[in-house]
Order: C-alpha cells, then sequence, then structure tokens
C-alpha cells in the first residue's frame, strides 16, 4: 500500500510512500545517461536521459520504484493488485515488461505531452524478471511541471487518465478513486458554518472542525481523500527548505505507523520510505520508518554521463541531534 503525490511551489515536487511488510533492499540509484537498459524485447536502450530514484538493484539491473529524470519527469509504480492486467506481445506494439516502464519512459520522454504520444503505441506485458522475485500489479502516476496522468492497464486495456489533484494510492481504479471526492465536497480548511437547522444556535468549539468527516484509516481510498485534501490545501514559503519540509508533513498525513496494519500473523505493513524529488533540481530527498531525518543525493553532484549505476543505501538508523551537547 502506497502513496504517490505531487507538489509545485518554485520548483516541482513529486515522491511516494512505499508501505510494504518487509524491504527488498532498495536503495537510491542514479542511472546515467550511457548505462545501457537491456529491454527484454525492444533491445538496449544504450543513451537516454539520466534518472534519479529509489530501486532494488537485480543482476545489476535496477528495478526502480519511482524516479525523475534530467528533464523533470516524475514517474512511480503502486500497488493495484487484482486489478492489474498485462498482455502477451503483440507484433508491432512497443511491447515493455512492467518492471521495464519507468526506465523506458523517464529514459526517452521529456514531458507527460511526449509520453501521451509513446503510450499509443505501448503494450505492457508481465514475464518474471527472475524466478526469485514477484510479478508486480502495479497503476503508474507520470507528471512534469505542467500536469500529471495515470496509466492503469486492466483487462479492457490500457488507459490514460488525467490526474487534476496529483495523487495516487492503490485501488480502486482510478476514475472510482476521484469520484469518491464527491463525498467530501464539504470538508474545508475553514471554520464550518452551521447549515444544521437555522433555529439552532451550534458553534464549532475546536479548530479544524471544517474536516470532520475527513477519513483516517489506513485503506488506499481513505488515503487518497487524506492526501487530496492536504495536498490541495497546503500552504509553504517556496524557498526549498520550507517546500521540502511542507512536502514530506504532507506524506506525514497517510504515513502506517508498524502494528496498525497485518499482513498476516506477525508482519505489518509501515511506511518504509518516504520520497521527496526536487524534480526541477534532480535532488531525492528520503526518510525511513527509523530514520526522521531527510537525507538527500544530488544528481548534479554525479557524473550523468558516466555508464555504471551509482546507489546508495538508505540511511534507516535514527539519527538524533543531541542540542544541548558539548
Amino acid at each position: 500500500m502506497c502513496t504517490a503525490a505531487t507538489y509545485k511551489t518554485r520548483d516541482f515536487y513529486f515522491g511516494r510512500t512505499l508501505d510494504y511488510e518487509y524491504s527488498y533492499g532498495e536503495e537510491v540509484t542514479v542511472a546515467p545517461r550511457n548505462y545501457p537498459f537491456y529491454f527484454r524485447e525492444m533491445g538496449c536502450m544504450s543513451r537516454h536521459y539520466a534518472i534519479i530514484g529509489m530501486a532494488h538493484i537485480a543482476q545489476g539491473y535496477p528495478l526502480f520504484y519511482d524516479g525523475v529524470n534530467e528533464k523533470g519527469l516524475a514517474m512511480a509504480g503502486l500497488n493495484f493488485v487484482g486489478n492489474a492486467c498485462y498482455q502477451p506481445s503483440v507484433r508491432g506494439r512497443e511491447n515493455i515488461a512492467v518492471f521495464e516502464l519507468i526506465p523506458w519512459i523517464l529514459g526517452s520522454c521529456a514531458t507527460v505531452k511526449e509520453c501521451r504520444e509513446r503510450f499509443k503505441k505501448l503494450n505492457i506485458t508481465n514475464p518474471p524478471f527472475n524466478d526469485s522475485l514477484p510479478r508486480p500489479e502495479l497503476h503508474w502516476i507520470i507528471a512534469d511541471n505542467e500536469e500529471a496522468v495515470t496509466l492503469e492497464a486492466v483487462a479492457g486495456g490500457i488507459y490514460v487518465y488525467d490526474n487534476p489533484v496529483g495523487v495516487l494510492t492503490n485501488n480502486p481504479a482510478f476514475p472510482e478513486q476521484m469520484f469518491q471526492l464527491n463525498n467530501y465536497m464539504n470538508l474545508s480548511a475553514k471554520p464550518p458554518q452551521n447549515h444544521f437547522a437555522k433555529s439552532l444556535p451550534l458553534t464549532a468549539y475546536s479548530q479544524g472542525m471544517g474536516a470532520l468527516g475527513l477519513p483516517g484509516d489506513l485503506s488506499s481510498q481513505s488515503r487518497f481523500v487524506r492526501a487530496s485534501f492536504v495536498k490541495m490545501n497546503s500552504v509553504s514559503g517556496d524557498s526549498e527548505t520550507e517546500s521540502v519540509g511542507q512536502f514530506f508533513h504532507i506524506l506525514g498525513s497517510v504515513e502506517q505507523q508498524n502494528g496498525c496494519c497485518e499482513i498476516k500473523d506477525g508482519e505489518y505493513a509501515k511506511t518504509i520510505y518516504t520520497c521527496c524529488c526536487n524534480a526541477t533540481q534532480g535532488i531525492y530527498y528520503y526518510t525511513t520508518y527509523g530514520n526522521r531525518q531527510i537525507t538527500a543525493v544530488d544528481m548534479r553532484r554525479e557524473n550523468v554521463d558516466k555508464r555504471d549505476l551509482s546507489h546508495y543505501p538508505l540511511i534507516c538508523r535514527e539519527q538524533i541531534r543531541l542540542q544541548n551537547g558539548a
């Protein structure tokens, strides 16, 4: 279970939570322009846009969970179990395995507009990467400084939806997620007005009562509503520290605490990491469940013309600053 969001101040920001019961050893990974991406059916992409994101590296190949490219295009895959449906290879189409889709798009597209054209030829297939990794069932949010879309491959085909809130969670399908916002149009960041009965002297007795009814559970639909409300009403300054800090607060509204969502006996979903990418500058910020301090990896400090991956293990141990230390 995960939540992704966009945010815009002076720069464009994109990020997500990864909520799962265990880690695959993911790392912040930079795929430079000359790292060769070998695709199962589409040959080798020997030169492409540089990408920074979170990936599990298997057999030297980065399996990206999310990322941004040097042009400011961002993309994340979120679990879509039971709804995702991928097809066998189709002659004349761009047959891309589900685990190849993020590098295929971020490596070759600079804008969402370019992605829309690419999607017209796309066929998403589902071969296993190897025998030890599960086959993912995903849908995706893709965004740039101007717009966001959601990409879903279901039994009826591939659909691309405008995403005006710039938020995505898991199930149900995106049109249903958006439709449910109609049930919460009465919510407001402002104090509520008495519409119950003019003859009753009802008053707001606490701050924040304009948001009464905002769902607080951990289900994907409730997280979509909550993240959308917080993001759409969010206010911050446009400096980097203010923008990044506010973005982590937005996603903090949907983070999952260990023990509150049992997957099976003794296993609980928790927010393994939260990331915030400054897509304009190519900086990848993250926190982990065990380390609340924000850590950054800056793609501009990398040699983006080399061939080899750069990757940085997540700092998972809490780092506490003692303010009155010697």
